[in-house]
């Protein structure tokens, strides 16, 4: 192939994912562990036929206006507000996602948060390091999961992945969706489907498994954070911009909240215009009552290497003229 297509790859990647995309395509690869901004992305993008993106990077009209050969975008993502779907559409570029891969990982987070943040496993981690270790003494009591009760908001793949790996901790489990799926048979005994407002006043956990879209933007904002049980922990592996961060800052200073735990923040969400340009600093400040992790659902290194293989198949096929693997557009036939 004398004139193979070029694709561009946002960020670092592993070599399997280079070697199966090279043998068909010229890469252009950002291979350091900071991501391109948006106008170097644009740049080296813009005689692209194939873009493998990344959560950092964000794709909307202009960018789409300045790569005229762009053919596909194949992004080594499950949630896509960062990507202009309907602004790829109408441009006639390919959007496909990799639906399956980061469940599993994401869940297996979502109860490490938990259970770092009601048994203050940080807190104890850092006296130890601090003050060195004189024995037991009778500090840093939290809170368990066993005989808790524990509401899951937003019950796709990763709320009931979620589900099923608390079976096992002895709690009562409630969960709640807009379009309440049918129970898989593991859960139907395990799981009671019940009201968002049932959630918030019962569960001394939270634990929130949505998609940004307009409709959950922003929906524990002050006035639903003050509905929640009082002492009650909020965990958040899913999207940042799902909570208000300044109004869950001033829940726990209130002792409304007892704490909370996130992957994600507010600052990472291109969908919205208006995002902060860093997390709140209060709840940065706050080392007893919050755990975060940056980003990290699904950095599983098998998972991470299968993710990437799973977008660079849907390149391919796309660049084959192939309806590719997991596209969530439709384009004629006319347009690629």
């Amino acid at each position: 192939m004398m004139n193979k297509p070029k694709v561009v790859i946002t960020n670092r990647c592993f070599p399997e994912t280079q070697a199966l995309l090279s043998q068909h395509a010229n890469l252009a690869i950002n291979d350091t562990a900071e991501p391109l901004s948006y106008a170097q992305a644009m740049e080296r993008s813009h005689d692209a036929e194939a873009l493998m993106v990344f959560m950092p990077d964000k794709i909307d009209g202009a960018f789409l206006s300045a790569c005229p050969k762009l053919r596909v975008i194949g992004a080594a993502l499950k949630g896509y507000d960062n990507i202009d779907v309907a602004a790829a559409t109408k441009a006639g570029v390919w959007v496909t996602i990799v639906p399956d891969l980061l469940t599993v990982p994401t869940a297996e987070l979502a109860i490490g948060l938990m259970l770092a943040l009601g048994r203050r496993i940080l807190q104890g981690d850092a006296g130890i390091r601090a003050n060195g270790f004189q024995g037991w003494r009778p500090t840093l009591y939290g809170r368990g999961l066993s005989g808790e009760t524990i509401g899951i908001v937003g019950f796709g793949c990763v709320g009931q992945a979620i589900a099923e790996r608390l079976g096992s901790f002895g709690c009562e489990l409630l969960a709640y969706d807009s379009a309440p799926p049918a129970l898989p048979p593991q859960l139907v005994s395990r799981v009671r489907m019940t009201a968002l407002g049932e959630i918030i006043e019962q569960a001394t956990y939270v634990v929130l498994a949505l998609p940004l879209l307009p409709s959950t933007q922003g929906l524990f904002d002050e006035g639903m954070i003050n509905r929640m049980r009082p002492g009650a922990f909020l965990i958040n592996p899913a999207r940042g911009s799902l909570v208000d961060e300044g109004a869950i800052a001033n829940a726990i200073a209130s002792g409304r909240l007892a704490g909370y735990a996130a992957d994600v923040f507010e600052c990472e969400d291109w969908a919205r215009p208006d995002r902060p340009d860093q997390i709140n600093t209060t709840l940065v400040a706050d080392r007893m009552n919050t755990v975060f992790t940056p980003h990290l659902g699904s950095a599983v290194d098998v998972v991470r290497r299968e993710i990437e293989l799973s977008a660079a198949t849907s390149i391919l096929e796309a660049l084959a003229g192939k309806v590719p693997s997991f596209v969530i557009n439709e384009i004629k036939p006319s347009t690629y």
